[in-house]
């Protein structure tokens, strides 16, 4: 008890020991639904955004098996903000081993050569730094996967080691794409798709929302040190990028992708696969009605 509660104890007439019981009674504050933290190191900030939702531990158990998935998707340096920062990455794989966690395991479906992809990242050697298990997606790891309500899909060959995790961290780069206009999490799980990525463009926001449905995340965390706001996914010139310094953390991959869009000048309902989300159950996209918690690292 701080002095100045113990001299409200004496001025209301309490003993100390009821006022002691009575604090120890009093409910805990609530966990905020999504962390938003700024600051210049990114190893601070994968810490600093998980406290407040309760710590690696509250996700990662002693024995799991966690499977992280960046965007690694480009054969671009961190600094064209086209792929996850690999600091952060390297982060969260130390903190989940640093909770228990048996095997960390980082991998993405590329869509430029994916030994330049992995390696021009800088993702592959920041993650084996830390202990991950880093490969490349295997054709013969794809199976079948049937999706229940599916609105543009009802199936699809998903990445096996994905779906059979203990634990699955979604960790996307924000950045403009071409053309659902901003890429986040939802639409990071394309990195886990077999088969022919291109028939789902027609209905881009209703089969992200399909594939959501079904693959779905232990924790996301938003990458936006750098954020990418021209000539997206892929980008390649430096005026394109916009240093923000901000990383978001949260459960929920709806409000998660809504508050991305905000970085964009954009609200969750300019995103159709964030607005079809909302629609069908899987998130709060109206950041009115969620706890924001904001802070400095």
């Amino acid at each position: 008890m701080q002095r100045r509660e113990f001299c409200g104890v004496v001025a209301g007439g309490l003993s100390l020991g009821t006022a002691l019981e009575l604090k120890a009674l009093a409910p805990a504050p609530a966990r905020p639904d999504l962390v938003v933290v700024h600051g210049g190191d990114p190893k601070n900030l994968v810490r600093a955004a998980l406290e407040p939702l309760g710590g690696i531990r509250r996700f990662i158990a002693k024995g799991d098996v966690v499977v992280i998935k960046p965007n690694i998707g480009w054969d671009r340096i961190p600094e064209q903000a086209a792929t996850t920062n690999p600091q952060v990455v390297a982060a969260l794989v130390a903190l989940c081993l640093e909770a228990g966690a048996r095997k960390v395991k980082v991998f993405d479906r590329t869509c430029n050569d994916p030994r330049r992809c992995y390696a021009q990242s800088g993702i592959e050697a920041a993650a084996k730094a830390a202990g991950a298990e880093v490969s490349h997606i295997e054709e013969r790891k794809f199976r079948e996967v049937p999706i229940p309500g599916g609105v543009a899909i009802k199936s699809w060959p998903l990445y096996a080691e994905a779906l059979e995790a203990d634990k699955l961290i979604n960790v996307p780069i924000a950045k403009h794409h071409s053309l659902s206009k901003v890429t986040l999490g939802m639409k990071n799980w394309m990195g886990i798709m077999g088969g022919n990525r291109g028939q789902v463009h027609q209905r881009i926001d209703d089969a992200l929302v399909d594939l959501a449905t079904v693959v779905k995340p232990t924790l996301v965390l938003l990458d936006a040190i750098r954020i990418l706001t021209g000539h997206g996914p892929q980008g390649g010139s430096l005026s394109d990028v916009k240093k923000v310094d901000l990383l978001a953390a949260g459960t929920d991959p709806v409000a998660v992708d809504a508050w991305g869009a905000t970085l964009f000048g954009r609200q969750g309902s300019d995103l159709g696969y964030v607005a079809k989300g909302a629609q069908r159950g899987l998130g709060v996209m109206d950041l009115g009605r969620i706890r924001v918690q904001k802070l400095e690292a």
